[in-house]
Parts: C-alpha cells; structure tokens; sequence
C-alpha cells in the first residue's frame, strides 16, 4: 500500500515537483503512494489508525514519552506519518487539551524532519568527499562527477555545463546541501500550518505556508489578485513538504542569510541552532521582525532547543496510515 525508496538524490527532490520560487505538488489529492525518501534498508511495518487514543498507545509503547525526554532520551523511533487527516482539523485537535495537541504535532512532525536531514547529509557527505579528491587531484569516477553535477543543477547552483573543479561552486554547493535544526523545522511548521489543523495541511499535507504558481496546490479562499494565479503547494504526504521546504531555504534567494550564517557557524564550528537562523528568516514572511520573534517564541515556550540534538534510532521503519471516517 505504502512503498518505499531506498534513499533521497538528487532525482527525488525532481520528484516532488520544485518548480518557480517555491515549491509545487503534482496533485491537490492525497494518497499512499511511495514517498521519496522512505529507507527500505531497515524492517518496515504498517500501523493503521482511526484514533488519537490509538496514536498515543503506540507513541507510549514506543516510549516516545514525555517522561523519557525530560530523561534526556533525545533518540526518536522512525515513526512516519503518511497523511494529516483532515479529521485532525475538524475534530480531534478540538477534544484535545492544548497541551497534548501540541505534544503530538511535535511528535510526528519531529521524526520528518530528522529524516530529511539524514537525507541532506547523505548526499552533503558524498559531496565533501567528492570536492576532498577533486582538490588533491585524486581520480573521480564518472557517477561522482555526474551526481556533482546534478547536484550542482537541482540546488541551482550551475545551470549548463561547469567547470567541476571550481572551488567557488564547491563552496556555494555546501552551504545549501545542508541539514536544518529541528527546532527551525518544528517552530515553522507549527506556525504556518496552525499545529497541522489550516485548511492547507489538512487538503495537501502542506505545513509551512509554500506558494506555487506553476503546479497544482490548494487555492486560497482570497487570493490576492495582484500576485498572480498562486496556490498553496500540496504534497502526496507530509515527508515530502518537509523535503520541499528544507530544498526552498536551501536554495531561495530570499534565505541567503540563513544559508551564510549556517555555513559561519559550522566554520566556526559552533553549534548550529534553530534559535540562530530563526534570526535570518525576516523574509519569509510579511511580518518581518515579527514573524521571526514569532519563531523564537515558539521555540521557547514549547522548549524546543533541545530537539536540535535529537536523532533517529536504529530500530524499524514505522509507517502511520489513517484509516477510518476523516482519513482522507
């Protein structure tokens, strides 16, 4: 019912459909198809659920607890849910206190964003050692340097054909094939989808706001005549408007900031933090200033600094399917 690939490339990003300044979806409708990026290297099972008392029963079997965080457990299991159930808008987020509705959102939402890094960083790590030989001269093979070059091309760093062995698109290379801290991602994702109940992530799976002029998405209830004929980008599932949202700050003019203080922070080898580039993202709303005190309130009231050290275990890969009235 739910397949899945081996890894992220860079032909899965071409996948998910990136097209003009943000990023678009093939289709408004939501489906279990395969999801780019879902590992098969590792035992996979297939939960179904009708039910948020079903959600939390499995989280708490998984210890994926309150209880063991505040422990200082920062390992998460590879719980993937493949849709947001427009019942988690209508209903169940409304019978929930605050406190568990935001519990859960982050819980979900967290695993997506620790695999997208992984992802990024498989890719950013073959790059490094790819850029390693080319600098020493060593012999690259073919397939390096053409997953360099469609590297270079997916993330818009080259167009045509480069000079493979220019040290300047090596650099502008690493500072967009970079991971994003969780923090970030949860922060945004909370604040754009309103906790997963807006209308757009309950119709597409988008969680952070992403227009589109050129796929097909969800139409906003006023659009806005004068910017043209957007939509709101919908996915086929949450993981991948989670991969098309890291590829938009990674590669958006508008997030340049965000990318030159990433790359000043590793130079320094400084902790990369959500609170820290939060500060950079004055563009990605009309709000300005305010959207980013937004983010920096989100992260501190909901105490988020600390999934910045949070990782994925080793254990199987869980895919979370809604089944029942309000799935779809």
């Amino acid at each position: 019912m739910f397949a899945a690939m081996v890894r992220m490339s860079v032909s899965i990003i071409a996948m998910i459909s990136l097209f003009g300044t943000q990023a678009a979806c093939d289709s408004t409708e939501k489906t279990s198809t395969p999801d780019p990026g879902v590992a098969t290297d590792r035992p996979v099972k297939q939960i179904e659920f009708s039910s948020g008392s079903q959600l939390e029963q499995l989280i708490n079997e998984l210890n994926y607890t309150p209880e063991a965080w505040l422990a200082g457990v920062r390992e998460l299991p590879r719980l993937y849910i493949t849709n947001i159930p427009p019942r988690w808008r209508d209903k169940t987020s409304k019978e929930l206190d605050v406190v568990t509705k935001k519990r859960i959102f982050f819980r979900l939402i967290g695993p997506l964003a620790l695999h997208s890094n992984e992802l990024i960083q498989a890719d950013r790590d073959r790059l490094l050692l790819i850029i390693k030989n080319l600098r020493e001269g060593t012999p690259v093979s073919s397939d390096d340097q053409t997953f360099l070059r469609e590297t270079a091309a997916v993330y818009k760093v080259i167009e045509r054909e480069a000079d493979l062995t220019d040290h300047s698109l090596h650099d502008k290379l690493l500072r967009r094939v970079d991971t994003l801290p969780p923090s970030l991602v949860l922060a945004q994702a909370a604040e754009e989808s309103g906790w997963g109940t807006s209308r757009f992530a309950a119709a597409g799976n988008a969680l952070f706001g992403m227009w589109t002029w050129d796929g097909k998405g969800v139409m906003p209830l006023q659009q806005r005549s004068e910017l043209g004929n957007y939509k709101i980008a919908s996915f086929e599932t949450p993981l991948q408007s989670v991969i098309a949202y890291m590829h938009n700050l990674n590669t958006h003019q508008a997030y340049r900031a965000l990318r030159v203080r990433r790359a000043e922070l590793r130079k320094a080898d400084t902790k990369v933090t959500g609170w820290e580039l939060a500060k950079t993202l004055i563009k990605y709303s009309e709000r300005g200033q305010k959207y980013v005190d937004s983010l920096h309130s989100l992260i501190k009231g909901n105490k988020l600094q600390p999934t910045d050290d949070a990782y994925l275990g080793d254990g199987p890969t869980i895919l979370l399917i809604p089944v029942g009235e309000g799935a779809y």
